[in-house]
This record gives C-alpha cells, sequence and structure tokens, in this order.
C-alpha cells in the first residue's frame, strides 16, 4: 500500500519524539534513524514507483518536508539533499543508470549533493574539480566543502568539470582517494552531516558519469538546485510552524504584570506577525508545488520565489519568536533558538537571499 504523508508523518514524530535538541548538542543524528526513514523511502518520497520509490507529487512531498522540519532541521536537511540526488539521477542519468541507482535510494541508501568548493559557492561557474577519462575509467580530483549529508552517505554525487562542459559523477564513499571531514561547529543545522570532501585522483568506473557527461554546467546545477530550492522552501514553513506551536504556548501560559502575554497588545503584534510569516511561506510554497506538478514553464520562477520568500520570512517569524519568549528561548537548542540559527541558514543555502532577487529580476526584465 502507498504510503501516506500522515502515515510518514507519524512515523516521524515517533522517531524524533523529544531528541531533536540532544541531536543538536551532539552535532549528529542516530545512524538508526536515518537508515530507517531511508529503507521506508522517506528520504526521496517523490521517486516514481516504477523504481520502487513512493511516487509523491510535490505537495505531498513539500508537506512532509515540513513537518519533518518543524521536529528537526537537521533532519530535513539530509531529507533534502537525498531527495536532491535522486532528482539528478532521474533527470540526468541514462535508464540504466536510473534503474540500478533509484532502487538503492528508495530502500535505504544514502546519498549527498556535492556543489560548493572553497572559491565556488553563488559563483558554482568557478568550479575546479574536474573529471577525465583514462582508458576505461575516468578520474575525478577535487575539493568540495558544506556538502549536506556527507557523513552518512553511502554514496556522492559530485558536480565537475568534464571537457568544455560538466558532469555529474556517482562517487562511493569508501572509493580509495576519497576523504570526507566533518564541517566544525556549523551555526545551524548542526546535525545535518556537513562536511568537505576531498577527491585525490579516484578512479572509477565509465558509467559513474550520469548521461555520459560533458553536460552544460549550469543544466546541471540548475536541475538539482531547483529540487533543493523547493524543499528548502518547505522546510523554511516547517521551522515557521514549530515557532507558531511554541510562541503560543509561551504567550497563553506565562503571565506578566498578572495576566498572560497573549493578553498584550505588543505580544499579540509579534503573534500576529509570525502567523503572517508561517502563511506567506506556506502559500508560495503550495504555490511552487502546483507549477512543478503541473509541469508548467514558470516552475523555475516559482520555485525560486518560494526559496526567497519562504527563507525571508523564516528569518523575520523566527526573531519575533525570540523575541516573545526572551529568555525561555535563549538557551542554546530550544526548538525557537535552534530555529533563529537554522533560519539565517535558509537565507545563504541553494542560493543566497541576493542571488534569488537577482534571478527574479531576470524573470521579470525577460517578459518585457
Amino acid at each position: 500500500m502507498r504510503e501516506t504523508v500522515a502515515g510518514a508523518a507519524s512515523m516521524v514524530t515517533e522517531l524524533v519524539a523529544d531528541r531533536a535538541a540532544g541531536w543538536d548538542r551532539e552535532g549528529r543524528l542516530p545512524d538508526d534513524v536515518v537508515r530507517k526513514l531511508g529503507a521506508a523511502g522517506l528520504l526521496a518520497a517523490q521517486t516514481p514507483e516504477k523504481y520502487g520509490g513512493l511516487g509523491w507529487t510535490s505537495a505531498e512531498g513539500g508537506e512532509f518536508t515540513a513537518h519533518v522540519g518543524s521536529l528537526c532541521g537537521s533532519l530535513r536537511s539530509v531529507l533534502t539533499s537525498q531527495g536532491m540526488a535522486a532528482w539528478a539521477i532521474e533527470r540526468l542519468g541514462d535508464p540504466a543508470q536510473a534503474a540500478e541507482l533509484l532502487p538503492r535510494l528508495a530502500s535505504g541508501d544514502t546519498v549527498a549533493m556535492a556543489f560548493s568548493e572553497p572559491q565556488a559557492g553563488s559563483d558554482l561557474s568557478a568550479i575546479t574539480t574536474t573529471v577525465g577519462i583514462d582508458g576505461g575509467t575516468v578520474v575525478l580530483t577535487g575539493h568540495k566543502k558544506w556538502v549536506t549529508g556527507a557523513e552518512y552517505a553511502d554514496l556522492l554525487l559530485v558536480v565537475a568539470r568534464m571537457a568544455e562542459g560538466g558532469a555529474v559523477v556517482v562517487v562511493p564513499r569508501n572509493s580509495p582517494g576519497v576523504e570526507v571531514r566533518p564541517v566544525a561547529d556549523p551555526l545551524g543545522f548542526r546535525a545535518a552531516g556537513h562536511a568537505e570532501v576531498r577527491l585525490d585522483q579516484v578512479r572509477l568506473p565509465l558509467d559513474s558519469v550520469l548521461g555520459g557527461g560533458r553536460q552544460a554546467l549550469s543544466l546541471l546545477v540548475t536541475t538539482a538546485l531547483t529540487y533543493g530550492r523547493i524543499s528548502v522552501a518547505w522546510g523554511c514553513v516547517g521551522l515557521l510552524r514549530a515557532c507558531v506551536a511554541a510562541t503560543v504556548d509561551h504567550a497563553i501560559s506565562r503571565e506578566q504584570f498578572g495576566r498572560p502575554l497573549a493578553q498584550h497588545q505588543l505580544i499579540a503584534r509579534h503573534l500576529a506577525e509570525l502567523w503572517t510569516a508561517e502563511q506567506v511561506a506556506t502559500r508560495v510554497c503550495e504555490y511552487a508545488s502546483r507549477r512543478w506538478d503541473e509541469h508548467a514553464p514558470d516552475l523555475a520562477a516559482a520555485v525560486i520565489l518560494a526559496k526567497y520568500v519562504g527563507a525571508e520570512n523564516a528569518v523575520k517569524g523566527v526573531a519575533s519568536a525570540v523575541q516573545v519568549l526572551a529568555s525561555a528561548g535563549a538557551q542554546d537548542s530550544h526548538v525557537v533558538a535552534r530555529a533563529y540559527r537554522d533560519a539565517k541558514l535558509m537565507e545563504v543555502i541553494e542560493g543566497s537571499a541576493e542571488m534569488c532577487q537577482l534571478m527574479l529580476a531576470d524573470h521579470v526584465l525577460g517578459g518585457r
């Protein structure tokens, strides 16, 4: 029977329970949690059923992503990374590669996408990692940084230069020449397994290159990031929903000057702003997911809009939550404190707020 979003959400709620704060402090997700979700197909739930996936729509996947994000931002980050990699394989791989790799990702194997480098962040055209053909193998060399989920990954999908174009290379983590080092003390999503990956003359079979490679680098990056951006946008909704719940509970139960905080007008203003931020983020995400499911021509713009609006509203809304909870929410790893750190990173990852603004401006100008 096809897993429902409600059933999957219940499973994740039980797995996470009240453990997210501890995972954040420790900087590590339990392997059994990651593996259970992977085995249930929930780390890449939009993988088509013909490959053993759940075949969820973007709307279904988005609501599930928001739920996971409301419980644990780090776990949501791993889900985003796996889903982005599965989408890249589906879109860029040849039929044989999709038939071999996607069932693995839908049944338990874990994977992380490696884009950024020390000198290539927003400008991914500056990527220096290279892959070349040497007889019957390919040789991959380079240095990737901020690879989300790499600490938990069985496979790495590495974006590299190949001849005059680009390529996405499937790299088993245990391959000779692969070194994965955790990123120390990240600001947010502290248990998401962020790592830097060094690739020293890694030799792999020719069929490790999705679709044979030599595609336009911009196409490879945009294909994967479109999925990543909508997933991050839904993750922003999750952060906001968690903060709405925590803030309302606090404002009702906490008394100051003889009455509950919620009855003070300036506190009520913060509650209104926080709820508005969540509602606006939800609506743009719902719109983007509809455009995704309809295969609409303006999908890319809708997704960038959702990511931009979601992140901006997350930062503002979570700040309101911290203001209401005050010292009660100022302890590290409290749900609101985690959200405050995590939300700021949402303005940076999968395209910074500034890059989103530029891309949206190009979209508007393109129609004139």
